[in-house]
């Protein structure tokens, strides 16, 4: 999930430089979109983890 969003980052950043702005936006707001699901099962992950210590 991470993999994912650092490489739509990059896709934004490259976009943006091209002068793809279009497709810079749609690339970050994908990216964002990613990091708050990884942040959100990261998060799931831990609690779960130190409930069967």
């Amino acid at each position: 999930m991470l993999r994912w969003t650092i490489i739509f980052v990059v896709v934004a950043i490259v976009a943006a430089i091209f002068g793809f702005g279009g497709v810079s936006e749609s690339a970050a707001g994908i990216a964002k979109v990613l990091f708050f699901i990884f942040l959100v099962l990261f998060l799931i992950t831990l609690i779960m983890g130190r409930k069967k210590l």
